[in-house]
Order: structure tokens, then C-alpha cells, then sequence
């Protein structure tokens, strides 16, 4: 199902962000907000980004992601935001970035009005936050001072000057509504920099390829077409997981011969009993471990803390006795143990590991737990007779659904 989006006109979208390009390339940042011959582009260099392409018969898409702001992005359940979308997209572009997860927000702009796919109302999806500055005259103008006293590094002390910039700001984007974009209305605005100073040539040559200057025009991209198959995520990123989870809950141990006898394993014992709650050898140590994560949970009788020792001073000390302990009983065929637990009594060790399968006695919050990525390495670093029964969950395909 489609919704109409409350936006600009392509051509005054694109008329402000070919101004901000310019204006930036003007004093050396090309990179930031562009023009090719692939369309308008955002870049803020820390994971957002958005793109808007004109096409023939009045016809534009806008698409991006804003790595704090595109909730639609990681839904769940998952959003499938090509659902009803029009053949000529840019498909090619489109489709990997939406199996990658790195599609917040596309809009496409046909026969007078902009629609996207519908969903639920609340759920961010960053256009606002990545495009804002073209959203509005105002906002544009305000980009455009931004310009001056952040990328330009100049402070406009007095109101006579901010009321100069916002005057030169106002000529420069009407001229490029206009299509009548000068090397005079850039020396306006931009000539008060020094450092960094304006590159004239630079400028008039970006907005050109904006189609912003006499005689030129934006460019734009041919019609794509739909593939006749794509990917679409039928499971969010925490389904996925908890699929998994649920069977690792659901599975039985592989048959194992018990690790032989370390000295790690005594060392984690006089650890524990010298940190027993109650003085007496008493103590309770879980665990989740894979090579590159390590939790623990509170047991019947957990390590007591030392008055005065550092924040975190129990836990940082127990992870790296668990850490060798881990490394001492790992095997080439077998593994390494992913959950254990261990308890002490003042003259005996009772360990209990579990490769396989996720113990009831490790609490599940629905949220948190093992890392797929982790869970396939350790894994990968067992002999296949050794693999557990959920392996299969752990393919990025089964995440997905083919769709025409």
C-alpha cells in the first residue's frame, strides 16, 4: 500500500541542492553536497547519505540512509520499502542497498505528487534529517550560513553582517531558481573567506553540472526496470536472532569426550573461592563466551566484590580466568564450549559446558544473546561432525524470500 509524502517540487529540491553543492565546492568540499552524472548526492562522511535523481517526464526518486534516524531501516518486523514501487526506479541501485539494510527512506515523485510505501506512523526513516537543508527556502538559507561561519570558518559578529550574508544567500538561490546562476553572486556571499578563499572556476563549474548556470540543465538518468527477481527480508535482524536462539534453546548436546584436566581451570576454582559470597568455598560463575564477546550472569552464590577495588574489578578478572579457560579447553574437532557454568565448594569443582545448545539455566531476555557473526565463526571452527543442529539458521538466506 502507497501514502503521498508532503515534499518540494523536484525542480526546487534540486535548485537548492545544486546551490549548497556549489556554494561548498566553491571553497573546496565537492564531497559533502554534489552533483554527477548520477543525480544530486548528500554525504556527511559518518554513514548517512541520500541521493535524488531526476528522470524524463517530470519523474524523480529520492532515496538514502541516516545511520541515527533510519528506524525503517532494522523494522520489526522487516519493511519492505520497494513494495508497490513503479518500474522505472533505479532497480540496480535500489535492490542491494535494500538487501543490505542500508535503505532508510525512497520516494518517487510521478504525475504530480511524491508516494512512498506506507508504514506505521512514528517510525523514523531520516529523510527529514538527512535532506532538511533542502527542504525549505528557509532551511536552505539557512545551510548556506551554516556554510559561511562552519565550513568557511567566519564569524558574522554584527547583525549588519548576518543580515549580508542572508542577503547574498537570498540573490544566490534565486538566481539558481532562476537558471541564472553568476560568478557575482558567489563572489557576494562567498568573497568575505579567506581561509578557505573562493575558487570562482570551481564554483561556476559545479553549478553548472547542476543545472543551475544559463544555457545548462540537470541531468538525468534513464528509466530503470524492475529485476524479475529480488531479494526481500522476511525476517527482521532480532527474528533472525531469536530464531536461532530458539533452537539453540531446543537442541541437544553432540557427544563430546570432557576436556582434560588444566591448570586453568584450578586457577579459575581458587578465584572463585576466594571470592565466595559467604566465606565458605561457596561460589557460582555463568558464562557466555565466543572469541571476540564474553558475558556473565549471576548464579546461586556470585563472586563477591572487594571494598575499594575498581568498577567492573570482579568482572574484569573473572573474563580473563574464563578467557583461558576457554582457550586450554579448546579443541580442534570438538570447539570451544559457547555457555558454562562453574561451581565451587570448598573442596570440590563442578563444570558444566554446553557447545550445542543454550542452558536453562542461562536467562533469555529475547533481546540479547549470542552474535550470528560470532556463532559462525566458532562454528567454522569445529570439525563438521561437530556442528549443531541450528547451523543452517545461521545463512543470511534464510532471512530472505524471493519475491517477482
Amino acid at each position: 500500500m502507497l501514502t503521498d509524502v508532503d515534499l518540494p517540487a523536484p525542480g526546487l529540491l534540486w535548485t537548492r541542492w545544486a546551490t549548497l553543492s556549489a556554494t561548498l565546492t566553491g571553497i573546496g568540499f565537492a564531497d559533502i553536497w554534489f552533483v554527477d552524472e548520477r543525480g544530486a548526492h548528500h554525504d556527511d562522511h559518518g554513514g548517512s547519505w541520500a541521493r535524488l535523481a531526476l528522470l524524463d517526464g517530470a519523474r524523480a526518486v529520492l532515496f538514502g540512509y541516516d545511520r541515527d534516524h533510519s528506524a525503517t531501516a532494522d523494522a520489526d518486523p522487516p519493511i519492505d520499502l520497494l513494495t508497490g514501487a513503479p518500474d522505472w526506479l533505479p532497480w540496480d541501485d535500489l535492490t542491494p542497498l535494500a538487501e543490505s539494510d542500508r535503505l532508510g527512506f525512497v520516494v518517487w515523485h510521478a504525475e504530480g505528487r511524491w508516494s512512498r510505501t506506507r508504514y506505521r506512523d512514528g517510525l523514523s526513516d531520516g529523510l527529514v534529517d538527512t535532506v532538511g537543508p533542502t527542504l525549505s527556502t528557509e532551511n536552505t538559507l539557512m545551510e548556506l550560513s551554516e556554510i559561511i561561519t562552519e565550513w568557511g570558518q567566519h564569524e558574522l559578529r554584527t547583525p549588519a553582517e548576518r543580515d549580508a550574508v542572508r542577503s547574498a544567500s537570498e540573490d544566490l538561490l534565486t538566481a539558481a531558481v532562476r537558471g541564472e546562476v553568476s560568478g557575482p553572486a558567489f563572489e557576494r556571499l562567498l568573497g568575505r573567506l579567506t581561509a578557505p578563499a573562493l575558487d570562482l572556476r570551481a564554483a561556476l563549474f559545479a553549478a553548472g553540472r547542476g543545472g543551475i548556470t544559463a544555457g545548462m540543465r540537470p541531468p538525468r538518468i534513464p528509466a530503470g526496470r524492475r529485476p524479475v527477481m529480488r531479494r526481500v527480508r522476511r525476517l527482521s535482524q532480532g527474528e533472525h536472532d531469536r530464531l536461532i536462539w530458539a533452537a539453540m534453546h531446543e537442541a541437544t548436546e553432540l557427544h563430546r569426550p570432557a576436556p582434560p584436566a588444566t591448570a586453568e581451570l584450578e586457577s579459575l576454582a581458587a578465584w572463585m573461592r576466594d571470592r565466595s559470597p559467604h566465606g565458605d568455598g561457596r561460589c557460582t560463575v555463568l558464562a557466555y563466551a565466543d572469541a571476540t564477546s564474553l558475558s556473565v550472569q549471576a548464579g546461586k552464590h556470585p563472586p563477591a566484590d572487594r571494598p575499594g577495588e575498581p568498577r567492573f574489578g570482579t568482572f574484569q578478572e573473572v573474563s580473563d580466568l574464563l578467557r583461558g579457560l576457554r582457550r586450554a579447553e579448546s579443541d580442534p574437532r570438538y570447539g570451544r564450549w559457547l555457555f558454562v557454568r562453574v561451581q565451587t565448594t570448598a573442596t570440590e569443582i563442578l563444570i558444566e559446558r554446553r557447545y550445542d545448545s543454550w542452558p536453562k539455566w542461562w536467562a533469555d531476555d529475547g533481546v540479547s544473546g549470542p552474535w550470528r557473526t560470532n556463532l559462525r565463526e566458532e562454528v567454522d571452527g569445529r570439525a563438521q561432525p561437530w556442528h549443531p543442529s541450528w547451523v543452517r539458521l545461521l545463512d543470511p538466506q534464510v532471512a530472505f524470500r524471493p519475491a517477482g
